[in-house]
């Protein structure tokens, strides 16, 4: 056997083994109590420190979401829940509700928080997309148009504007290139399920303005920062939404600079550090499961699903999330979004080469997010509010349903 082979055999049974370590006699569908939940339920709260998961009183037991279609039903029931709180905005986008009313700071560790119209909008519809309906077609066509709508009455097409390209919202102070890259995705998503109609020729306006944006703000590194400008700053986190953007517009048709994906993947790989995780930026020392889990799914992205960088992530992963599973739990290992990490891992999963290892996830983090879900359909998030980890978590459930063209493998 190589040593490939071999580090992707052992890569493999590090992660089948991290979800499912537990002493002793651990099923998959029925996750151990000992493995970490990264929400606290009664409030939707990241945990940074891990524990044993909980249960809220409004929420399903885990023996009621063990049916085959458990996940479908939290689904829908989640998908219900954003278009009655879309209703409640009246203009497609959604409202604030459950959201911090400050934030402050932009590193990995900083205080982050507060309400993000363009990212939650954006975030909205690619749930809805995922969960099979369209613009104007499917249980929330509507709703899903409205929200299309909404981001490109956003996008500024005007040629002679100083961010042309950029998707923003007065007052969205937290947005910025993160929401660019979600609102991006979304177009190009919509631009590929409603190609030749009237608002189609709108999205396709949007996004090709879009992706302009995205690719003459490109930092000197080969990143992207907070804003659409190019410059010294990069971060990890905004370069992975903007090369997964650019992915799926190439997909939706649109022409994308190969220089700029090249330009990007580099980057993300220079972010990798010895242990086989990557940073928040080149030169910053902190790295993540979320940041490695993400940059795994840029490599995906742009074609890449093997090689030694990939193998040393999936490493890292099992080798953390197994700590995680114990009482080994790591100082500094952040867990500051816990929504973004559980969608970056989701899709690091679903396309490993070894199919199995999405199972196993699958089996034990889906009854974690049935679980959590309240009895409204919603889930709930302190820092970026409802909306945002519903959004987040039918991301998750509607993956596997492969209906987002982004997510199929």
């Amino acid at each position: 056997m190589s040593r490939r082979a071999a580090t992707r055999t052992v890569v493999a049974a590090g992660l089948a083994a991290t979800i499912l370590a537990t002493g002793s006699g651990a099923r998959a569908e029925s996750p151990p109590t000992s493995f970490p939940t990264i929400e606290r339920s009664t409030t939707g709260q990241g945990s940074e420190r891990g524990g044993a998961p909980t249960t809220p009183a409004n929420s399903r037991s885990r023996a009621d979401v063990r049916g085959e279609d458990a996940h479908r039903q939290a689904l829908e029931r989640g998908l219900a829940w954003l278009e009655s709180a879309q209703a409640r905005a009246a203009d497609g986008a959604f409202p604030a509700q459950g959201a911090r009313t400050t934030t402050s700071g932009t590193g990995p560790a900083a205080d982050v928080g507060g309400f993000a119209p363009v990212a939650v909008t954006a975030l909205g519809a690619l749930a809805w997309m995922a969960g099979g309906s369209a613009p104007e077609r499917g249980p929330h066509g509507r709703a899903c148009a409205a929200s299309i709508d909404w981001l490109v009455a956003r996008t500024d097409v005007d040629p002679r504007a100083e961010r042309v390209g950029y998707v923003s919202r007065t007052g969205d102070g937290l947005s910025r290139m993160h929401g660019h890259g979600f609102a991006t995705l979304a177009l190009a998503q919509a631009c590929v399920m409603s190609p030749r109609t009237p608002r189609g020729a709108r999205v396709r306006e949007a996004l090709v303005a879009a992706v302009r944006c995205i690719e003459t703000s490109q930092g000197v590194e080969g990143g992207w920062d907070y804003e659409p400008r190019k410059g010294l700053a990069h971060e990890n986190s905004i370069t992975i939404t903007a090369v997964q953007a650019l992915r799926a517009a190439k997909e939706a048709g649109v022409d994308v600079d190969r220089a700029v994906i090249t330009r990007a993947v580099d980057y993300v790989s220079r972010t990798q550090k010895p242990d086989g995780s990557f940073r928040y930026a080149l030169g910053d020392p902190t790295s993540s499961v979320a940041l490695t889990a993400a940059a795994i799914a840029t490599f995906q992205m742009t074609g890449t699903y093997a090689g030694q960088p990939i193998l040393d992530g999936y490493d890292f992963l099992a080798r953390r999330l197994s700590l995680r599973a114990t009482d080994g739990w790591i100082d500094g290992d952040l867990v500051v979004c816990p929504y973004y990490e559980r969608l970056y891992l989701a899709q690091a999963m679903w396309q490993h080469l070894e199919s199995s290892n999405w199972a196993t996830w699958w089996n034990a983090e889906a009854p974690r997010v049935i679980t959590s879900q309240r009895d409204d359909g919603s889930w709930a998030d302190p820092r970026f509010g409802d909306v945002y980890a519903t959004a987040m978590n039918c991301l998750v459930l509607a993956l596997p349903e492969g209906l987002l063209p982004i997510f199929q493998r």
